[in-house]
């Protein structure tokens, strides 16, 4: 009787050899080169001329060093405030999601700005854990062969928004007429406070929710920019942050 078992091994092993190498080129093409898009982006795109509703794509790529100082504190106070310390997995915050949704029916996550990246970057928004199991891996992938400030700048600069809205830059330009550079406390906290979910959370016209988020993260942040970005960043790095739970 004929097996098929060391062929099909054979062929699955000749796949994951092919996927890793894939992937590990993309993470390593990307290490250097600006995304300027992303599966998010043709997926909204294409959800939008579905529904009759053009929205089209606003992405301006610019380093890390073109982003208010500003902007990168609220967005680490809001998003992942160990992201300097942790390798892709904040397991503090997953064990303190697990009990919150343990009582709550609305659920609380614990990504990681590298999880969202390696999400936004080379895959697809879900909930299955088959696109977790993805993420998982991407993330250790990245942490591995980008530096955080790369991982942080690449975060910045593809993350949605607003309809059509990607990265920072784009996002300033539009509703503070205004780059990213210049962007006030008050309107960094204001894009912060929106990252959880851009797709409701309106930066434009702001719910009293995201008001007072901001107000949160107006408050945590330290006020005082520096004049330069990495002289910034250490200062704020310097203080000690709480739980806001």
């Amino acid at each position: 009787m004929k097996t098929y078992g060391p062929a099909l091994q054979k062929y699955l092993v000749r796949f994951l050899f092919a996927f890793w190498m894939f992937s590990l080129t993309g993470v390593l093409i990307f290490r250097f080169v600006p995304v300027f898009v992303t599966p998010l982006m043709g997926l909204r795109l294409v959800q939008g001329v579905l529904a009759n509703q053009w929205v089209g794509i606003r992405h301006d790529w610019v380093p890390l060093d073109e982003i208010s100082p500003a902007v990168i504190g609220a967005v680490l106070k809001a998003e992942d405030y160990r992201f300097y310390d942790h390798f892709g997995f904040d397991f503090e915050a997953i064990k303190k999601a697990y009990r919150y949704n343990q009582t709550h029916k609305q659920k609380k996550g614990a990504s990681t700005i590298t999880q969202q990246t390696a999400k936004n970057v080379f895959l697809w928004p879900s909930r299955s854990w088959l696109r977790k199991g993805f993420e998982s891996y991407f993330t250790v992938l990245i942490e591995l062969v980008w530096p955080k400030d790369r991982i942080l700048e690449v975060y910045l600069n593809v993350i949605e928004l607003g309809p059509g809205v990607y990265g920072v830059e784009a996002a300033s330009q539009k509703y503070f007429r205004r780059s990213a550079k210049r962007l006030t406390h008050a309107q960094a906290a204001l894009i912060a406070a929106v990252l959880p979910n851009p797709q409701k959370l309106r930066i434009e016209s702001p719910s009293r929710y995201v008001l007072n988020r901001q107000r949160r993260i107006l408050n945590r942040v330290a006020p005082v920019v520096s004049k330069s970005a990495e002289a910034s960043l250490l200062d704020f790095f310097d203080l000690k942050f709480e739980d806001e739970e």
